[in-house]
């Protein structure tokens, strides 16, 4: 006989069986999709939430993606509620309308109904390797507006109660330099909502709604006791800090620590700008929500519960809030930094919870042309790895994946010189200098691409002129590099460049920074 509906034990199976189901939608979006960026760098994320939006559980992936499901899901669900039939899936990707992030991630979410009724959403989003836009790979460093970034869908409807609508998916061959690819991973994240679907119709149906309900119900209490239990324990008080950055702009950020709220006051950042290094709302809540769980509950899942406690001010129409029409190719250098800031503001008040400044960037790497054996289009698209600051107890890690990134990955050099054409020549610890300190920052990456024929690249690195934080009396890291190298013996430093060509023989290198020092080296 099932255990009664109020039973613990059937409310952590009801949630254990929610949580399989999200984690076996990450699966099949990896072993479906086309493009090494999804099914080898994992640049992807799964979720499950309310019929609201709200999160009730995650695959892996990277965890920013995770944090944009459930604000894309909100918006279509607000903005389709009650039209919704069994068997439609949406399309977002437009930051403005539920994409959070920039138009290259694109979110495919479909409702699940019980008798007519929606109580849950699957969404998956994965970065898609070109959406159209100025350049290959849809980042270009010149967009003045997010029209010229590529293809925009905002939040409209891709299959039709079971029935593909055709149009939507001729429009996204149309403006695609990829169509097979992007087509390729689009029925991928397809494949992996129906799974998750399946799966969660067969538990709602199993133990009935009211157990559903109570269930998620009692999820998102436990979640948000654990946050407040670790918001409990953190120093109270108001805590400011302004920061030059790579640009020699100013920006400041306040978070105001108390018993029962945890605020994130981006008010005084600085105005948007007509490049594409905008990130949304939507966005930099995220960025408050990394360091939020990273302080309160580090070792658990999330949910909505998670995050009651913690509130997040911004201006509209400053860098953290833009309007509906500015450009965010590269929005993740700016949540990047603007994560990093947070954490700097408040490590000298926790020097036992907060390491050194690391590497800070997601270093987009883009290197697009035609395969030279066999005339195909690629793109490979990889974010970089660098070293990060040392903390109380020892030296930094060497060689790891941003605060951004989570459960990622590199692309192979075997994954890359078979399906894109370009030769990796090394891949090695930097020999660059450490953050000093009692204990040390840990290295960065140094790796070199070389051209086989004519490629188009962008890229796009933070910490290019100022170098990495050290905390506690350590010492400061380093900066990171881009170099370009032509077969003449020219070279190049860039940060942030699109468009750039390379023809065969050219390389670029990619030099990451290290972590920044903890304690004085004296002691």
């Amino acid at each position: 006989m099932a255990s009664a509906p109020h039973d613990p034990i059937t409310l952590q199976v009801i949630h254990a069986s929610l949580q399989a189901a999200a984690t076996e939608m990450f699966a099949v979006l990896r072993r479906t999709a086309m493009s090494p960026i999804i099914y080898e760098v994992l640049d992807a994320g799964t979720a499950i939430t309310t019929a609201r939006g709200e999160l009730v559980c995650s695959g892996a992936g990277i965890p920013t993606f995770v944090g944009a499901l459930d604000k894309a899901v909100a918006h279509l669900a607000s903005s389709h509620a009650d039209t919704t039939l069994p068997g439609d899936v949406f399309i977002t990707n437009d930051p403005s309308y539920g994409g959070v992030t920039h138009l290259n991630d694109v979110v495919i979410a479909e409702p699940i109904h019980i008798d007519g009724v929606v109580i849950a959403w699957a969404a998956s989003v994965a970065h898609w390797s070109d959406i159209g836009g100025l350049t290959a790979g849809s980042m270009a460093v010149d967009a003045r507006e997010i029209f010229q970034e590529g293809l925009r869908l905002p939040a409209v409807k891709l299959i039709d109660a079971g029935t593909p609508i055709q149009g939507v998916f001729d429009i996204v061959r149309a403006n695609s330099r990829q169509p097979d690819t992007t087509l390729g991973d689009l029925w991928a994240q397809i494949a992996a909502g129906r799974r998750a679907a399946k799966r969660i119709t067969a538990v709602a149906k199993a133990y009935g709604l009211d157990a559903w309900q109570m269930a998620l119900d009692a999820a998102f209490d436990a979640d948000e006791s654990r946050a407040r239990t670790g918001l409990a324990t953190l120093p109270q008080g108001r805590y400011s800090l302004s920061a030059v950055q790579d640009d020699q702009s100013t920006w400041t950020v306040h978070v105001h620590i108390k018993s029962d709220r945890f605020t994130v006051d981006l008010r005084d950042g600085p105005d948007q700008i007509d490049s594409p290094y905008n990130t949304s709302r939507d966005s930099a809540t995220i960025a408050a929500q990394m360091l939020f769980k990273a302080l309160c509950d580090p070792t658990r899942h999330a949910s909505a519960g998670s995050f009651r406690p913690l509130e997040i001010l911004t201006r509209p129409g400053s860098l953290f809030d833009p309007t509906e029409t500015a450009p965010h190719g590269f929005y993740f250098e700016t949540r990047i930094r603007l994560l990093d800031l947070l954490w700097q503001c408040l490590a000298p008040a926790l020097p036992n919870a907060l390491p050194a400044g690391h590497f800070g960037t997601i270093g987009a790497t883009v290197i697009a042309g035609k395969h030279p054996d066999t005339g195909r289009r690629s793109t490979l698209v990889e974010p970089q790895m660098g070293g990060w600051g040392a903390t109380h107890e020892r030296d930094g890690q060497s060689a790891l994946f941003s605060t951004n990134h989570g459960d990622t990955f590199n692309c192979p050099a075997e994954i890359t010189e078979a399906r894109h054409g370009i030769d990796v020549r090394w891949r090695q610890l930097s020999a660059k200098a450490c953050g000093p300190g009692l204990h040390h920052g840990g290295r960065g990456l140094d790796t070199c691409y070389a051209a086989r024929a004519p490629v188009t690249v962008a890229v796009g690195f933070s910490r290019n002129r100022e170098p990495v934080w050290g905390t506690q009396g350590g010492g400061a890291g380093d900066c990171n590099t881009v170099t370009l190298t032509r077969t003449s013996g020219d070279t190049e430093q860039v940060a942030f460049a699109s468009g750039l060509e390379l023809n065969a023989g050219d390389s670029i290198r990619v030099e990451t920074a290290s972590g920044g020092g903890w304690g004085k080296p004296a002691d």
